[in-house]
């Protein structure tokens, strides 16, 4: 059997099948995890991107 350390807590994670939350310990570390990734605690590093508001796609046509 594989275990993994939770990327949330760092407990030990079973990493098979069985753990519906892998690579997380449980659906807490999980949903914790997901709320930073919403209010943008956690962000991938890049350039911003900036998207046309919808007035600028009417010129755009």
């Amino acid at each position: 059997m594989m275990y993994v350390k939770c990327p949330e807590c760092g407990e030990q994670a079973e990493y098979s099948e069985k753990n519906e939350f892998r690579p997380f310990c449980s659906r807490r570390c999980q949903l914790i995890d997901l709320g930073a990734w919403a209010s943008e605690d956690r962000k991938i590093a890049g350039e911003n991107v900036f998207l046309p508001d919808e007035d600028d796609q009417d010129t755009m046509h």
